[in-house]
C-alpha cells in the first residue's frame, strides 16, 4: 500500500482536509497522451488526438482551455516558450514567443518618473504579449488543424462556463483584493465581489469574443485589429507604454535549444532569454557525483543540489537577459563540461558556501547569489502552466506559457476579457546590468520547457513551473527519473526543495535532514512557498509506450488512448 500523507488544501473561503497518497501509477497508452495542469485542458487535447490532429494541435488546443480554465496563471495575454519534435524529419525546434518591451520603456522613462525599480503590476509592468503569436507559429508549422478548430473548446468554455477546480479556486481567492483593485479586472473575474468558489460555474463572455476574433481574423486579429487598438487604448488610458505599434511589430523567433549529457541523456533546453542554461549548468556540476548512493532527500543529497543551484544562478541572475546581450562565447562556457570542473572544486561538502558569478571575484552574503545589487525580484512566483502532448507518429511537444504573478500586473484590458501579463517588471533598471530595460528588448525571463533526447530520439518531454523554481526543479525531476529510478508519476509527486531568499523544504522531508541541513549552514525558510508543478511524457524506447504524468500540486491529469 503507498505511503498516506495529510495534506490541506485551499478551496473557497475555507480549507479542507483530504488524505491523499504520496504519488499514483502512471497512465501508460500507445497511441496518444496529453498532460496537463487541468482536466478540461487535458480532455480537450485528447479529443483533438483521437480526432486525427497530431502533438501540436492537441497542445495548443490544451493551451487555449487553460487560457480559459486556469486565468490565475495563463491566457492570451501572456508569453509561451515551446520545444517541438518532429518525427517526420526527426529534428528539434525551439520557439520563443515570449514578448518585447515597449518602444517607450526607456530607462530615463521609468527614472522620470521617480522609479527605482519597476513596479511588480500595473501597465508599467505590461509588455507585449506573445502567446497567440506563438499558437500561430506552432500551428504553421507543425500542426493540422487550423486556429479556429483548436480554439472551438476554449470558446465553448469562456461562453457557457467551466466548473472551477479546488486549486484554482484557492489561487483564484488569494487574488481577491488585488482584482478588486481594478474594475475591469473586478468586473471579469469577481461575482458579486469575490472569487468563484470550487465547483461553481464561471463563464468570461468577453474573453470568448476575444477567442472568436482571434479564430475569425487569426494572429492579426489581436496584433494588428480591432484588440490591438483595445489593449492600447487601455494603456494609453492607464499612462503605461505598450502602443498598438508595439503590438503590430511582435514577431516569435525559431531558435535552436541548448543541451548538455547527463548520465547518457542529452538534455535540452531553449537559450536566453531563458533561464535555461541555469539547469544544465547544474546537472554539469552534479555528474561527477554519485548521486544514488547519497541517498534521495538526504542531507548529503539536498546540501549538494543547494550549493549547485547557488553556483548556477548566480550566473543566470548575472548574464541572463534578451538573447542580444547574452554572448555566445559566455554561453557556451557556461554550460561546458570544463566551467563545471572550475566550480565544483568551490563546492565544500561540510558547509554551505555562498558563490560570485562567472569571471567575478567572489563575495560574501546574499550579494553574491543577488549581484544585480537591487531589491529581489519577484521571481518566487508560481503562477504558470507546463503541458505537453505526444501522439503515435512520434511528434512530441513542451509547451510553457505564463502571466508571470497571479492575473499577470493585475489589470485587464477593456472589454476584452484579456488579463495582462507583468512580465516586463524583470527588467532591470540597472544601466550596467545586461538585462537593463529597453525598447524592444525581451525581458529575464522564468519559462523554460524541456526535453530530453536518448539515441537521438524522445525518452522524455518534461517541465516544472514555478518562476525561480522552475530550472532547480527540473534537476530535481530528472535526478528522480535517472539516478533514482522512479516512474514520470513518481518523479514529479516526490517532495522537493525550493532555495530562494531561504532553503524551503516540502512536507516528506524528515525533520532530522532539516537539523542537518541547518548544521549545515544552511537557512530554512518558513513553510509555504512555491515548489511549482509538474507534468511529463515518458517515451520506451523499446516499445514506444507512452507515460504520463501530471503533479500532484496542481488540478491536473494525465489522459491517453
Amino acid at each position: 500500500m503507498p505511503a498516506m500523507r495529510l495534506i490541506l488544501i485551499p478551496a473557497a473561503a475555507i480549507c479542507w482536509l483530504a488524505i491523499v497518497p504520496e504519488t499514483r501509477p502512471p497512465v501508460i497508452v500507445r497511441n496518444g497522451l496529453v498532460a496537463t495542469s487541468q482536466p478540461l485542458a487535458s480532455a480537450a487535447g485528447l479529443r483533438v488526438l483521437q480526432e486525427g490532429g497530431n502533438a501540436v494541435d492537441a497542445a495548443v488546443t490544451a493551451a487555449a482551455v487553460l487560457s480559459v480554465t486556469e486565468p490565475t496563471m495563463t491566457g492570451v495575454g501572456g508569453d509561451l516558450f515551446a520545444i517541438v519534435f518532429d518525427a517526420k524529419s526527426g529534428k528539434l525546434s525551439g520557439l520563443n514567443a515570449s514578448g518585447r518591451a515597449p518602444s517607450k520603456a526607456t530607462l530615463d522613462a521609468f527614472r522620470s518618473r521617480g522609479l527605482s525599480e519597476i513596479p511588480v503590476g500595473g501597465p508599467l509592468s505590461v509588455s507585449v504579449p506573445g502567446a497567440v503569436d506563438g499558437w500561430a507559429e506552432l500551428l504553421q508549422r507543425f500542426g493540422t488543424k487550423t486556429l479556429a478548430r483548436v480554439l472551438e473548446p476554449a470558446i465553448t468554455y469562456a461562453r457557457d462556463g467551466y466548473a472551477v477546480t479546488p486549486i484554482i479556486a484557492g489561487q483564484w481567492q488569494s487574488a481577491e483584493d488585488r482584482l478588486a483593485k481594478d474594475p475591469a479586472a473586478a468586473a471579469t473575474f469577481l461575482v458579486g465581489g469575490r472569487a468563484p468558489r470550487a465547483g461553481e460555474v464561471f463563464a468570461n463572455p468577453k474573453l470568448a469574443a476575444t477567442l472568436q476574433a482571434i479564430a475569425r481574423g487569426g494572429r492579426d486579429a489581436f496584433y494588428r485589429g480591432p484588440l490591438a487598438q483595445a489593449i492600447a487604448a487601455d494603456m494609453a488610458k492607464r499612462e503605461g507604454f505598450l502602443t498598438a505599434e508595439d503590438l503590430a511589430a511582435h514577431r516569435s523567433d525559431w531558435v535552436e535549444p541548448i543541451s548538455t549529457s547527463y548520465r547518457g541523456h542529452q538534455v535540452h533546453e531553449l537559450p536566453p532569454n531563458t533561464q535555461g542554461f541555469a539547469a544544465l549548468e547544474m546537472l554539469n556540476i552534479l555528474e561527477a557525483y554519485d548521486i544514488a548512493a547519497l541517498g534521495h532527500n538526504t542531507a548529503a543529497y539536498l546540501h549538494l543540489l543547494v550549493e549547485a543551484k547557488k553556483i548556477a544562478y548566480a550566473d543566470r541572475d548575472a548574464y541572463l537577459a534578451d538573447p542580444g546581450s547574452v554572448p555566445n562565447d559566455l554561453l557556451r562556457r557556461l554550460i561546458s563540461k570544463e566551467y563545471a570542473a572550475e566550480r565544483r572544486k568551490e563546492i565544500n561538502l561540510s558547509k554551505a558556501g555562498t558563490y560570485a558569478p562567472a569571471g567575478k571575484a567572489s563575495e560574501s552574503g546574499d550579494r553574491a547569489n543577488n549581484p544585480l545589487g537591487a531589491a529581489p525580484r519577484p521571481l518566487a512566483s508560481g503562477d504558470t502552466v507546463y503541458l505537453t502532448a505526444a501522439d503515435q507518429h512520434g511528434n512530441v511537444i513542451s509547451l510553457i506559457q505564463s502571466l508571470f504573478n497571479t492575473f499577470g500586473a493585475g489589470i485587464v484590458a477593456g472589454d476584452t476579457g484579456i488579463a495582462l501579463h507583468n512580465r516586463g517588471s524583470l527588467f532591470s533598471l540597472s544601466p550596467s546590468h545586461p538585462n537593463v530595460i529597453g525598447p524592444g528588448k525581451r525581458p529575464f525571463h522564468t519559462l523554460v520547457p524541456g526535453m530530453v533526447m536518448k539515441d537521438g530520439r524522445p525518452w522524455l518531454s518534461f517541465g516544472v513551473m514555478g518562476g525561480d523554481h522552475q530550472a532547480q526543479g527540473h534537476v530535481q525531476v530528472l535526478l528522480n527519473l535517472i539516478d533514482f529510478k522512479m516512474d514520470v508519476q513518481a518523479a514529479g509527486d516526490a517532495p522537493r526543495f525550493n532555495h530562494g531568499a531561504g532553503l524551503a523544504l516540502e512536507d516528506g522531508i524528515p525533520e532530522e535532514v532539516r537539523v542537518k541541513l541547518t548544521a549545515l549552514g544552511h537557512r530554512l525558510a518558513e513553510p509555504g512557498g512555491t515548489h511549482g508543478g509538474y507534468q511529463g511524457i515518458l517515451i520506451d524506447p523499446r516499445t514506444k509506450a507512452l507515460s504520463g504524468g501530471s503533479d500532484r500540486r496542481k488540478d491536473g491529469v494525465a489522459v491517453g488512448y
